[in-house]
């Protein structure tokens, strides 16, 4: 792994598999959780967005802020469609629940350097994607489960601020093929964020921007229900690499953490592995 790079947090992933976790919550040293910090179960009946809505601002569920998370594609920011008044029930199985957090949430460079008001979300009830409908995924506030510990991996030689959002977007399209859905949760932290020089943050975002549109599609192309999750992970950094989004040293680091993480859980390494 790079030197003081953001990815080194794996380190901490794979200490808690190796002491058993069957739980990992994801979080930064400037988010401080409130009293009823938690999540919901990860199987039952929640409200549900609509499939194949592709790309939706989850913040406008929780607030009536024009206010974006980061990862959010530019385009979206003034033109994405409502999808709150749509909402379904429907029993749903949990793969990845990502928290809000209040005062100074996930938001990119462009908010920060535009407006930067800080924003406490309305309590809502948790709402869950639909297959086809994606929302940027951070690592600030979010509860991965043991079955999809792998996707965990944080790509080591993309920028800091692209890191957990390519993470996430990679992790939806496996995560749909294998049955588990991503649900959001009401900000149950408050973040009080750590110096920041946003322009430097804006500069660590350009690839983000450049390719957060893209990414899913080609994932989506890359892997097959025949496979299992480590090995679609493994494949979509492959197809990410031939498409020059990440570097090609990503997959051979994706190896050793595939093989590491296997070894913690005393299964087989991936199919995909070579020596």
């Amino acid at each position: 792994m790079p030197f003081d790079h953001y990815c080194r947090k794996m380190l901490g992933y794979q200490y808690s598999i190796r002491n058993g976790a069957d739980l990992i919550v994801d979080t930064d040293d400037d988010n401080i959780p409130k009293a009823d910090f938690g999540f919901p179960v990860l199987e039952g009946s929640f409200a549900l967005v609509p499939k194949d809505k592709g790309y939706i601002n989850i913040y406008a569920y929780f607030t009536d802020r024009k206010i974006w998370p980061r990862g959010l594609p530019l385009r979206y920011i003034s033109s994405g469609a409502d999808f709150t008044t749509q909402l379904q029930h429907a029993s749903s199985q949990i793969g990845i629940w990502q928290g809000l957090a209040d005062e100074d949430p996930d938001v990119d460079a462009i908010y920060q350097l535009t407006d930067n008001t800080p924003c406490w979300f309305s309590p809502r009830q948790p709402v869950v994607l639909g297959e086809g409908t994606l929302a940027s995924l951070n690592s600030q506030n979010t509860l991965v489960r043991r079955e999809l510990f792998s996707l965990l991996y944080l790509p080591t030689r993309v920028t800091f601020r692209f890191t957990d959002i390519l993470r996430g977007l990679v992790a939806q399209p496996i995560m749909w093929l294998h049955g588990y859905r991503v649900g959001f949760t009401q900000a149950t932290v408050v973040q009080k964020r750590n110096p920041h020089d946003y322009f430097k943050d804006f500069i660590s975002e350009i690839p983000m921007y450049q390719h957060c549109e893209e990414v899913p599609d080609i994932v989506s192309a890359a892997i097959s229900s025949s496979r299992s999750v480590p090995d679609n992970l493994y494949e979509a950094y492959v197809a990410l690499e031939r498409r020059h989004i990440v570097d090609k040293r990503e997959p051979e680091v994706l190896n050793a953490w595939l093989k590491a993480v296997g070894e913690c859980r005393h299964s087989q390494r991936p199919s995909v592995a070579h020596e």
